[in-house]
């Protein structure tokens, strides 16, 4: 009897994972996989620290978040039944009844099936090493910091969990719908939000909101994914929009920013019939503005600079920092420098993220079916607020391209944001003047 009652005391002090009955193989397999087409591990992965461990800070309006430890370890969802777990992933309720912060993409995931859940919960409870660390507190002053209204801003904006409800008859569009709405989450960086934070759109049914692009975080703008030609997918093919996912790279623009994550701990990683329908998703969705117009090439500004003339305000800057990679006529070298003439990331009203890619530089990302990396170095440490400001104008209306004017005091607001540079530079050693 003292036998059984010490083996008893054991089990209970270990966690669900090393106790329950090993799921099938195949299962776990399959919800690795859903776990990379969420990108689980982008955000619940610090820098350099052990995958799924938590602790990466993350930036909201209302102060810093840390993200927590997934792993089956008792500092983490050890002790989590499925039921636990599903609660956390499609309703927002933690284990002790609080409800959890949206930078948790719930709102999402109630998109997500039974079938999926089982997986994941199977990979993260078997699939996993377990990780003992604690989660950190959050960076949010009082009386922010309290839980008890974020259970009543879920109760107003969190949609009901249940089954996903295909929207048309082409399975392959259903998929892709499935994919961006729910488990990907696209909406949660690429859809706008209301003053109270919810998304504006969680679905492509609820208005030309929904992936439209958002405003500023972390000194990056999440782009329009609509059939806006200028700003956002319009002009982009099935192909070129596939290829973009999975290589992180594409004839006119590559992948910056949190996007980078992205495509290095999730894209790359999921199949071509997946990559296909998400991409044959986002064409389907019809414009902002029904108006716009694709960008028509203008080789003036190009034979300009061929000839010598950097006469134009931020020509000369032009020719001596960028040039080299992007060309006088602004179509760079195909999957290796972006072409700038089209590219619908200097075209976005927002020059935000065209003004950080400037100060910071930027590295891109090697996949399976492109390993090779390029960097663009930040050039903070170069140019004045008033340089950067006027090349940012000259490469947002030159060769065709058409962007609202940036002023000075935008650059130096962001480079007073002390933010660092991809390269370690300090955003703050250039001057205005």
């Amino acid at each position: 009897m003292k036998k059984l009652l010490v083996a008893s005391v054991a089990l209970a002090s270990l966690p669900l994972w090393a106790v329950e009955s090993p799921p099938d193989p195949a299962l776990v397999k399959r919800g690795e996989y859903l776990a990379r087409a969420g990108d689980c591990v982008a955000c619940h992965t610090a820098k350099g620290g052990a995958p799924f461990a938590g602790g990466l800070a993350m930036e909201t309006p209302i102060g810093v978040i840390y993200s927590s430890n997934i792993t089956p370890d008792s500092t983490g969802i050890g002790g989590y039944s499925f039921d636990d777990f599903d609660q956390a992933i499609r309703h927002g309720v933690r284990k002790d009844g609080s409800t959890l912060y949206p930078a948790m993409p719930y709102p999402s995931y109630a998109r997500v099936s039974d079938e999926d859940m089982q997986a994941l919960y199977a990979y993260f409870m078997h699939g996993v090493q377990p990780v003992a660390q604690a989660n950190k507190e959050t960076d949010i002053p009082w009386p922010l910091s309290m839980r008890w209204p974020l259970s009543v801003w879920r109760a107003m904006f969190a949609p009901k969990v249940e089954p996903f409800k295909a929207a048309g008859t082409d399975e392959v569009v259903d998929r892709g719908a499935y994919l961006v709405e729910g488990l990907g989450h696209c909406g949660a960086c690429h859809t706008p939000r209301a003053i109270t934070m919810q998304e504006k759109a969680l679905t492509a049914s609820e208005g030309n909101d929904f992936l439209s692009g958002s405003a500023p975080l972390e000194g990056w703008i999440a782009k329009n994914l609509r059939g806006d030609h200028r700003d956002g997918l319009g002009s982009w093919s099935e192909a070129e929009l596939v290829a973009f996912l999975k290589t992180g790279r594409s004839d006119r623009t590559a992948v910056f920013g949190g996007m980078s994550d992205v495509v290095e701990h999730s894209m790359q990683y999921m199949s071509d019939a997946d990559l296909t329908a998400i991409a044959r998703y986002l064409k389907t969705l019809p414009p902002v503005n029904p108006d716009d117009a694709p960008q028509v090439y203008d080789r003036a500004v190009g034979d300009a600079l061929w000839k010598g003339n950097d006469s134009t305000p931020g020509a000369s800057v032009y020719v001596d920092n960028c040039a080299a990679c992007h060309r006088t006529d602004g179509k760079g070298y195909t999957r290796v420098f972006p072409a700038l003439a089209g590219n619908p990331v200097v075209q976005t009203a927002d020059a935000t993220s065209l003004i950080n890619l400037v100060l910071r530089g930027g590295t891109l990302v090697a996949t399976h079916t492109a390993p090779s990396t390029f960097t663009m170095p930040g050039y903070a440490w170069r140019l004045s607020d008033q340089q950067v400001a006027d090349v940012v104008n000259f490469i947002r209306n030159s060769w065709g391209n058409q962007g609202t004017p940036v002023a000075a005091k935008e650059v130096k607001n962001l480079r007073d944001s002390d933010l660092k540079g991809t390269s370690g530079d300090d955003l703050g050693q250039v001057s205005s003047k």
